[in-house]
């Protein structure tokens, strides 16, 4: 796969909806690849210390299609980053996502692959812009409850559900700092299963926002995630309609429906129909 720029809202190769598996789970691998646009096949938190060279082995012994497929390994700081990468040799997988990055030196280590550099403690998340600029890093995703452990808090939620405000400066800031550098942004995992509504507000916001896909951990979780990405036949008609108002009026900037439209909103549109597979 060649890593094509994530730029005015055009879609992450491998997304929208990408689903974690634990990689020391075999029999799952299909069923999350049927379930999902892309796996990721987890050898990191998912899997125990003493399963994790099992996991390994999985990798090769169980293949899925590596147009597919990411593979999160754990920290280059961790004991157990090297052997991670010499399982990955083994296999066609050449998309990986790097567990707590938190150095743009810790890029290359991996110049063989296509990195998602996950931005989960405090340090990634200032790292996040030098981080995105590395030429092997094809997305920025961010984690919330990592971040928070590394603060040495609680909770990345308010009692009410929604994010505190640590939490969302870290998104905010690793979505910038992916833009800034033409890549793509993932947003963090939703940790409520249960809670569908809870997931579709916040993957609409994602969309809204501009990430180019989100993580899920559980089956059940991806078509609400699709259905957000996906826009509706009523938007993608107001976006053709914007567009064709545009190219009459033949100017910059022209009133529309009571509104001033201008550049920038009309490449809102233009991201509605990519989306919807017509841009």
């Amino acid at each position: 796969m060649t890593a094509q720029p994530h730029a005015h809202g055009a879609p992450f190769a491998m997304g929208p909806a990408l689903l974690f598996c634990p990689a020391d789970r075999p029999e799952r691998f299909a069923k999350a690849a049927e379930r999902s646009d892309a796996v990721i096949l987890d050898l990191e938190d998912a899997v125990a210390p003493d399963a994790k060279a099992e996991a390994r082995r999985n990798l090769a012994e169980t293949p899925l299609d590596p147009e597919r497929t990411i593979v999160r390994v754990n920290s280059a700081g961790s004991v157990h980053f090297d052997a991670d990468l010499e399982a990955l040799e083994a296999t066609p997988y050449r998309t990986v996502m790097l567990a707590k990055a938190e150095a743009p030196e810790e890029l290359a280590l991996l110049r063989a692959y296509r990195v998602v550099a996950l931005c989960e403690t405090a340090a990634g998340i200032l790292a996040a812009p030098s981080i995105a600029a590395e030429p092997n890093t094809v997305g920025l995703m961010w984690g919330a409850e990592d971040l928070v452990a590394s603060l040495g808090g609680t909770s990345s939620r308010a009692a009410d559900g929604a994010y505190r405000a640590v939490a969302l400066h870290a998104r905010s800031t690793v979505l910038l700092a992916a833009g800034a550098h033409g890549k793509a942004a993932i947003d963090a995992v939703y940790t409520d299963i249960p809670d569908l509504e809870g997931l579709s507000a916040e993957a609409a916001d994602a969309v809204a926002s501009g990430f180019a896909a989100k993580a899920c951990i559980h089956p059940g979780q991806v078509a609400a995630v699709r259905a957000a990405y996906a826009p509706s036949p009523e938007s993608v008609e107001a976006a053709r309609a914007l567009l064709a108002a545009a190219e009459a009026a033949g100017t910059g900037v022209f009133q529309y429906q009571g509104k001033m439209v201008d550049g920038p909103i009309l490449r809102h549109a233009e991201a509605v129909l990519r989306r919807a597979g017509l841009g």
